[in-house]
């Protein structure tokens, strides 16, 4: 089982934040480095905790601790998704729109809640099939995590359904 120790010092938000029409863009290395590039730049701005991420072709979840008195994630998606798209645009990335103009937020209110949402990233990209096993995916906190003793390598299992003789059974 999971250690979920942590400080709700801070505001912790869970969000997802969806590609425009569902567009894998995330499967660009490009988008990938301009997506890093743009949060690096907002948390240099604007900081705030990442406590979890993943990133999947058409949507990304996250969880952030934001500071103890500062709830304004909205600024900070805007910046991220302004400084994505313009140096996405820079790179020679197809047109934009390139997210939808909503995201879901959902503040994270106990430890329970969170390690919910912690459980929820890390086993999306295996809900959505693009893995067998939560520790296939590169593209998520989950490995940090096992890092740190948060996870074990093999958590999760495989996903339910899998056919005989994958290995995943």
């Amino acid at each position: 089982m999971p250690n979920y120790r942590r400080s709700y010092a801070g505001t912790v938000w869970f969000f997802t934040v969806v590609t425009h029409r569902r567009y894998p863009l995330f499967l660009d290395p490009v988008a990938r480095v301009c997506l890093r590039t743009a949060v690096g730049e907002c948390r240099g701005r604007f900081p705030f905790q990442i406590d979890a991420w993943v990133l999947l072709p058409d949507h990304l979840h996250a969880v952030w601790t934001l500071p103890e008195t500062d709830t304004d994630y909205s600024r900070r998606w805007s910046v991220i998704k302004r400084r994505f798209s313009q140096r996405y645009r820079h790179a020679g990335g197809h047109g934009p729109p390139y997210w939808q103009m909503r995201f879901w937020a959902h503040r994270v209110d106990d430890s329970g809640d969170y390690r919910h949402h912690l459980d929820y990233i890390h086993f999306n990209p295996v809900k959505h099939r693009l893995v067998t096993a939560v520790e296939e995916w590169p593209w998520s906190t989950f490995h940090r995590h096992v890092e740190a003793g948060i996870y074990p390598h093999d958590w999760g299992g495989a996903a339910p359904g899998f056919p005989p003789g994958t290995g995943h059974e």
